[in-house]
């Protein structure tokens, strides 16, 4: 049984709440703030910025090696693309499902050596592009009926390969959100360090116009509000969302692993597809009768425009 909660989403949702989240934190922020007569001129400091910001990147530097930063960043503009785990991809996931096993049955699983060694080449992987594309899952998938063909090899057995790689991928998903917490939560102590920084430049101004006092005091005070901002409006909320992203990969895999070991232990094509429906969150799961209507040939119109 899965561990993972129910965690997908459509991409479209995705990407539109993203955008709206973050419209609303700053709109908010800023609209309070000219609420109270503000001046957002006095917000305007490019110095406060590249302090704050400048060393929020180069503590990201000091603490992973460079394949993690390129990851954050990547998985950082994935955000606004959405989960790709959405109803029609699972759709698409349970006719690959059926189309492997039912090739299988119908040919024995030693047919599928050159499908799995070669998948771009493979009749059967060849109608599923995106699939492809996912080297994670293709290569959990390919792997794991390599092992069960070589023979000498019990299903439970199977089971724990395919759990132990699962954790393994759990592991180093979260790897980027973790670096990216780590710099959520430092974002506070760097704005404190660029208002303590503005506070000497205040001290050295100390006998001048009180104008000019008070507008380096301002400049100061900007720092540590730019620095809570950050941290938990945007920084941290983009974190959470990764991890969100991760964990539903992490639900994608146990739906590959359940049919994948249905199927091994000697259900039915259709039965094994089954196994993996059941482990759809709920939310995107398609019905009974819904899969069973796509996999005869029928349903392709209806999970296209699920």
């Amino acid at each position: 049984m899965t561990r993972y909660a129910d965690l997908s989403s459509s991409g479209p949702e995705t990407t539109m709440f993203v955008i709206v989240g973050i419209v609303i934190v700053f709109g908010s922020v800023i609209g309070g703030y000219l609420m109270h007569h503000g001046n957002l001129l006095v917000l305007n400091q490019p110095s406060e910025f590249i302090i704050i910001g400048g060393a929020a990147f180069g503590t990201l530097f000091i603490a992973n090696p460079i394949h993690l930063v390129v990851t954050i960043f990547k998985n950082g503009l994935g955000v606004f693309k959405g989960s790709p785990y959405t109803k029609p991809y699972y759709m698409e996931n349970l006719r690959m499902l059926n189309d492997l096993f039912a090739y299988a049955r119908k040919n024995g699983m030693a047919k599928l050596e050159g499908d799995i060694d070669e998948p771009t080449k493979s009749p059967v992987f060849q109608k599923y592009p995106k699939f492809l594309k996912d080297h994670a899952a293709l290569a959990f998938c390919c792997d794991t009926i390599r092992m069960s063909i070589s023979g000498g090899i019990a299903p439970h057995e199977l089971d724990q390969i395919m759990e132990l790689d699962i954790e393994v991928q759990e592991k180093e998903g979260h790897e980027p959100v973790a670096a990216l917490t780590s710099v959520a939560d430092s974002l506070p102590g760097l704005g404190i360090v660029a208002a303590v920084l503005g506070v000497v430049i205040t001290m050295g101004a100390l006998g001048g116009p009180p104008e000019e006092i008070g507008m380096k005091v301002a400049a100061a005070l900007v720092g540590t509000f730019l620095g809570i901002l950050l941290c938990y409006g945007l920084v941290g909320p983009l974190a959470a969302n990764l991890a969100k992203q991760e964990e539903a990969k992490m639900v994608y895999l146990q739906f590959l692993r359940a049919g994948i070991l249905a199927f091994i232990k000697g259900l039915a094509p259709a039965l094994a597809v089954e196994s993996a429906r059941r482990m759809i969150p709920m939310h995107i799961r398609p019905g009974f009768s819904e899969v069973e209507k796509s996999l005869k040939g029928g349903g392709a119109a209806t999970a296209k425009a699920a």
